[in-house]
């Protein structure tokens, strides 16, 4: 894993048929607030932390440039190419330079845009970052427990569930959360890229 690319999310972005991941800018935060504010309770409720205001969402952008400033993610804003407007967000986060491991997170789209194209090749062009061109040798992922449409979504792109931290994180309600993992390896990756590319073209 290359410690620059990584550490300056600026130097990665992330281009495909239907979607483009571009680094977080500050610019960025009334684009994101406007296009989720109508929905947000239902986008953020499995999130630990508030995402209800447009202060909210200035924190948000704050907080991920700060931890790209540290290294510790690399956060991109979620562009549908047809229509040029913003859709969500996604990041590479615990960035693991030593064992060559991160983990794929902190991922919303606003619900006209859930189901589609749009969260299939995000998530194609970032494992493929990880695996073709950070060298990793393991992508995680988790969610809430009892969020099973995350749970089966994971599944659907040929993940292995490991099993649940239990306790894990208090959210923003005060519930006490079990985060359930998830995994792809480097040898599973080859499937998976035909997997996730062969369902872009259906």
């Amino acid at each position: 894993m290359s410690d620059t690319k990584v550490i300056d999310g600026s130097q990665v972005a992330l281009e495909g048929r239907f979607v483009r991941l571009e680094p977080i800018r500050t610019e960025h935060a009334p684009l994101l607030w406007n296009a989720a504010k109508n929905d947000a309770e239902d986008i953020f409720r499995w999130f630990p932390y508030a995402m209800r205001t447009r202060e909210d969402f200035d924190g948000f952008v704050h907080k991920a440039l700060a931890e790209q400033q540290a290294g510790q993610s690399v956060v991109f804003v979620t562009v549908d190419r047809a229509s040029g407007g913003v859709v969500g967000s996604t990041r590479f986060m615990n960035i693991d330079r030593a064992n060559r491991h991160v983990e794929i997170g902190s991922t919303w789209i606003v619900p006209a845009w859930q189901r589609t194209a749009v969260n299939t090749e995000a998530k194609l062009l970032m494992l493929g970052h990880a695996f073709e061109q950070w060298g990793c040798l393991r992508v995680e992922l988790k969610t809430d427990s009892l969020n099973e449409k995350s749970r089966k979504a994971i599944l659907r792109l040929g993940a292995t569930e490991e099993g649940t931290f239990r306790k894990h994180m208090i959210t923003v309600s005060g519930r006490i959360r079990h985060s359930v993992y998830f995994s792809l390896i480097d040898e599973e990756w080859p499937a998976v890229k035909a997997r996730l590319s062969g369902k872009l073209l259906s």
